[in-house]
């Protein structure tokens, strides 16, 4: 789906490099309504409202295979375009390795991560299972009958359930996951009564969760969250804490200066009202980290995902 939101009105200028007088080309690499579309559309709109980059922007929305069929798209038609960026996230890192894509992030510049996500477990409102206790019990008692909905396979929200499952003596393999393009697909499906347990971000659930279509058991952070009644995994006695980041990378070969035309705008972004705002909206933790760092807190990203794919079977 692509779609322009905004029309372009004016030509600015960062840190003496001219910016492109035309809309940024913006690939979300998941479904519409989901946490890679977010985070694709929420910074333009911020930085729209802010008067830091008011040309507007094009939004494609490609999911699948982890979000590395978006990042392959991506990367073969923005070549040494300064002006297209793309979403992504944790999500993504492990799509890469599930998938052994030939395309992968040493394929793009990276920019900035902005957030961090919790996870949340999630049951229909009138489920059997209304605790993590509840949810270990029905594990132990039928692993494959626990089907469970959550964002693409390799993902942060299969490996939150691998973990548990290895947790209670349970093979992390066998488990009965079902993997969907987006958090809204997956509220859906659990709401009615597709799958028993879904798993996403705070971000995408806790608004279904105070409306009613779904009931929270637990959260993936060290402790319990603002605003919502569940204990975190670890609370209820299971030794797993994993967070959801994501943020923003730019088109392969992006030159030197469309690299600090783009980081000048987010770290303008960072510092306004309008983000603060959006982070509070969506319930995102501020995980703000720059250029250099990003680059490098990424290439600890894809150890550490590779050790946890192979240490709960995932990949070889």
């Amino acid at each position: 789906m692509i779609r322009t939101i905004f029309a372009a009105v004016a030509a600015v200028s960062l840190s003496g490099v001219a910016a492109l007088a035309e809309p940024a080309v913006v690939m979300a690499p998941g479904g519409a309504g989901g946490g890679y579309d977010a985070m694709a559309r929420l910074p333009f709109e911020a930085m729209a409202k802010e008067g830091i980059f008011t040309d507007g922007a094009t939004f494609a929305n490609k999911g699948g295979a982890g979000g590395t069929i978006g990042l392959t798209e991506f990367v073969n038609a923005n070549k040494g375009n300064d002006n297209a960026v793309m979403s992504m996230g944790v999500i993504m890192v492990g799509g890469i390795l599930l998938n052994n894509s030939p395309v992968t992030l040493d394929d793009v510049t990276p920019l900035v991560r902005l957030t961090n996500d919790t996870g949340v477990l999630a049951v229909a409102p009138d489920s059997a299972i209304q605790s993590v206790d509840d949810l270990i019990a029905a594990m132990k008692a039928d692993l494959g009958a626990v089907s469970i909905s959550g964002g693409s396979a390799g993902g942060v929200d299969h490996i939150v359930m691998a973990l548990i499952a290895k947790e209670i003596g349970l093979d992390p393999a066998k488990i009965n996951y079902i993997p969907y393009d987006s958090g809204a697909e997956s509220v859906t499906a659990v709401g009615g009564g597709a799958v028993v347990l879904a798993v996403s971000g705070v971000s995408e659930f806790k608004a279904m969760a105070e409306a009613g279509r779904i009931k929270i058991i637990a959260v993936t952070s060290e402790g319990r969250i603002d605003g919502i009644d569940a204990p975190s995994l670890k609370e209820a006695g299971l030794n797993v804490v994993v967070g959801n980041w994501r943020g923003i990378v730019g088109a392969p070969d992006m030159s030197d200066a469309g690299k600090a035309m783009w980081l000048d705008r987010f770290a303008k972004m960072h510092d306004s009202q309008a983000w603060k705002d959006i982070l509070a909206a969506q319930g995102w933790e501020d995980a703000y980290l720059a250029g250099d760092d990003f680059t490098a807190f990424l290439g600890e990203e894809k150890e550490r995902t590779a050790a946890v794919l192979k240490e709960v079977g995932l990949i070889q």
